[in-house]
């Protein structure tokens, strides 16, 4: 079964692939702020890559996310599993962020560590 178009405010931002999987890319001021929040887990697709950013944010989130902080490289720098709505997560070292639906990122975790 192909998997359904994002929602509209994704559905205009460019696709690049990351850690082994195509995702969606926050380009503008709107799309790094708002990132996943206020959709529904099948309407976040498999995930959004914020660059440039060392934290995110889950207010205004209605499912738990992984996040993978990323180095200049693209090297995964740091890991945040499940992290609820509601929270703040920072790392310093991260010159991007990736953000997948909690149960998506399960995969890539074990990869990662």
């Amino acid at each position: 079964m192909p998997e359904p178009l994002p929602v509209l405010r994704l559905r205009r931002l460019p696709v690049v692939p990351a850690l082994g999987r195509e995702v969606r890319v926050a380009t503008g001021l709107r799309a790094r702020l708002l990132g996943l929040a206020h959709l529904d887990r099948e309407e976040a697709g498999p995930g959004l890559l914020i660059p440039r950013c060392a934290s995110v944010h889950t207010f205004g989130m209605r499912f738990g996310l992984d996040l993978y902080f990323l180095g200049e490289r693209g090297e995964v720098v740091a890991v945040r599993r499940d992290v609820p709505p509601r929270r703040l997560a920072f790392c310093g070292r991260a010159r991007a962020v990736l953000e997948l639906p909690a149960e998506k990122g399960g995969e890539i975790a074990a990869a990662a560590s």
